[in-house]
């Protein structure tokens, strides 16, 4: 009986081990933005193609991730949205315990410019009223694949020549990939510079739909 309760411990392991590096973790959360080919994987976590491929590799084998072929290329994507929900629930505990990584967290907020703790339903609500501009600066690609109710597509290296497209007598709201991720707070900082009422949402399309929130995909919303 004791051999038998080790192996289902060590099965349940398995995961740890699978997410017990800082590299596969971004993985995950890059592909809660949707599936993605080893290239830009390598590319937007800034590591090798071997070195994504080697990761992404241990990540299947736990069952994280799978693959499929689109003509010479291998995309991934993740098993299933749970796994996004994972990703979520263990960056959050760590968020809530940790205070080097609330401490770090906290450099990344621009004073004022913060929407944490604001009730997200509101922020529905006014985006749909046209109170708001919620502001999706992630690629255009990932856009396609999810994204928050009533956001507009409006990539951050596009930001600066299109900021004309944005009404300056209605406030900004920007979101990306999660709290981890800079583009939103760069896009919140170019903002109040050229004299918008901006804010930095800190949730994606994975911290969204954790919290049991709609989001809007090619096949309607969720």
């Amino acid at each position: 009986m004791r051999e038998l309760k080790n192996q289902l411990y060590e099965q349940v392991a398995r995961i740890g081990k699978a997410i017990a590096s800082p590299k596969r973790l971004e993985l995950i959360e890059l592909l809660c933005q949707g599936e993605k080919t080893v290239e830009t994987l390598a590319a937007q976590a800034e590591i090798s193609v071997k070195l994504a491929s080697a990761h992404l590799k241990e990540l299947r084998m736990a069952r994280l991730v799978d693959t499929r072929k689109e003509g010479k290329y291998v995309v991934y994507r993740l098993t299933s949205s749970s796994v996004a929900d994972l990703w979520v629930t263990l960056r959050t505990e760590a968020e809530e315990r940790l205070v080097e990584l609330q401490m770090a967290l906290a450099a990344i907020a621009e004073p004022g410019a913060d929407l944490k703790g604001i009730d997200r339903s509101e922020i529905l609500r006014r985006a749909a009223a046209g109170e708001i501009t919620v502001l999706d600066v992630r690629p255009q690609a990932e856009f396609s694949v999810a994204h928050l109710p009533h956001a507009r597509s409006l990539p951050i290296e596009e930001l600066k020549k299109r900021l004309a497209e944005l009404p300056k007598d209605v406030p900004v709201v920007a979101y990306c990939r999660g709290p981890f991720c800079l583009m939103a707070k760069a896009a919140t900082e170019l903002l109040r510079k050229k004299g918008y009422q901006a804010f930095h949402l800190a949730d994606g399309v994975a911290e969204w739909r954790a919290r049991g929130l709609p989001i809007t995909s090619p096949t309607g919303s969720e």
